[in-house]
């Protein structure tokens, strides 16, 4: 590691040279200074670590250098050479911030030793300096991380308040729609049924983001299940997949389930897996155009359950896979399909698996379909 550097400000000329013969063969940077103007003109080209500062100057106190000296760079050591060493000296220099004494004539020993143990204290403080920094940075960063937790808990529940009294009142409006649309209050022209049936098409995207943004906030506030057990995993896979099968049989997109005997127990919630794999099942037919294909398997591998989800659907471009499960977050290709969504579907299946002590693996190449994989431990640990 490279030696200070250090400046000599001493106008006898044999100091100075001394002190250069003295330190460099030690490794250190020397640079010499005979004057109080010369030394001010160093020390602002150069930074030192440590400063040789005679008490008296052709042009003035040496001791009225430490000032300047220490507005540059307070951690800059200064030791004081002088041939009149006095108490007022002394007291002088030190409430300046000097660090020591050398009297004239010394020994190179005495200033070998000053130096190092000048060059220790510099460094000494510098690291309680960081130490002190590094303690207060990590208590603001408990604070900011505890005032985070603290407002993301008031979110979710407001956002939870506020699905709850927005889901009745969207859902009676679109049975109300619903009822003019089969002619049950009055026959309708052609353009009447248009608008109600563009009417009801948005009450449904309504109710969906309600819906979503409640599973997201009982997700957060992990108001999933009194507690986890263990569950098995063939039935709630089985129940999503035939949920799907409207959705896709509607659309033209074929659903096959396979490996349902492998699935066996994971510790989990009903609920929690419902959201997970509900989500991910139902953006694969959501996705899919009509023709196309979706697949679920389950296998069970070192001690895990594993769910692989694939489709034949748009896919996901390469920059949007690692935003994936970031609330509202939709690629741009889905963006600008005629395919309505939240974006919060993958943020509540990662929230609950994460509670799994689960993984998420996705790989996808747009226009050739995702595959997402999920692995569920046999004997998961519940994080709360």
């Amino acid at each position: 590691m490279e030696k200070a550097r250090l400046l000599v400000v001493d106008d006898e000329q044999g100091i100075r040279e001394g002190c250069r013969r003295v330190l460099e063969p030690e490794g250190y940077q020397v640079d010499v200074a005979s004057n109080l103007t010369e030394a001010t003109r160093r020390l602002a080209d150069e930074r030192y670590e440590l400063v040789l500062l005679d008490v008296m100057l052709p042009d003035g106190r040496g001791v009225d250098l430490i000032e300047t000296i220490r507005s540059i760079d307070p951690d800059t050591v200064v030791a004081i050479i002088t041939g009149y060493a006095t108490v007022e000296l002394a007291v002088e220099a030190i409430q300046q911030g000097a660090y020591d004494f050398l009297s004239k004539p010394f020994k190179g020993e005495v200033l070998l030793l000053t130096v190092r143990q000048g060059l220790e204290r510099r460094h000494l403080t510098i690291e309680a300096r960081r130490t002190t920094e590094a303690e207060c940075q990590a208590k603001q960063l408990a604070r900011d991380k505890e005032e985070m937790e603290r407002l993301d808990k008031f979110k979710s529940a407001f956002m939870l308040t506020v699905a709850h009294e927005l889901r009745a009142p969207v859902a009676a409006a679109q049975s109300l729609v619903r009822t003019l649309l089969r002619g049950m209050a009055g026959d309708l022209t052609d353009s009447q049924k248009q608008i109600l049936a563009r009417m009801e098409a948005r009450h449904s995207e309504l109710l969906e983001l309600v819906n979503d943004l409640l599973d997201l906030a009982a997700s957060k506030t992990y108001n999933l299940e009194i507690a986890p057990d263990r569950v098995e995993l063939a039935p709630v896979l089985e129940r999503i997949v035939e949920r799907a099968r409207d959705e896709a049989g509607a659309k033209g997109v074929e659903i096959i389930y396979r490996g349902g005997e492998n699935a066996g127990e994971v510790t989990a919630t009903k609920n929690g897996l419902s959201m997970i794999f509900a989500n991910i099942v139902g953006n694969a037919v959501k996705y899919t155009p009509s023709g196309g294909r979706v697949e679920v398997e389950v296998n069970s591998q070192d001690g895990e359950a594993v769910v692989r989800v694939s489709d034949t659907g748009i896919g996901i471009p390469k920059e949007a896979l690692e935003r994936l499960g970031e609330e509202f977050f939709r690629a741009e290709n889905a963006k600008q399909s005629s395919i309505t969504g939240t974006g919060l579907g993958m943020s509540i299946a990662r929230l609950n698996l994460d509670r799994l002590g689960g993984k998420m693996a996705v790989q996808s190449e747009v226009g050739h379909g995702t595959t997402v994989t999920v692995s569920i431990p046999r004997s998961a640990s519940i994080t709360q």
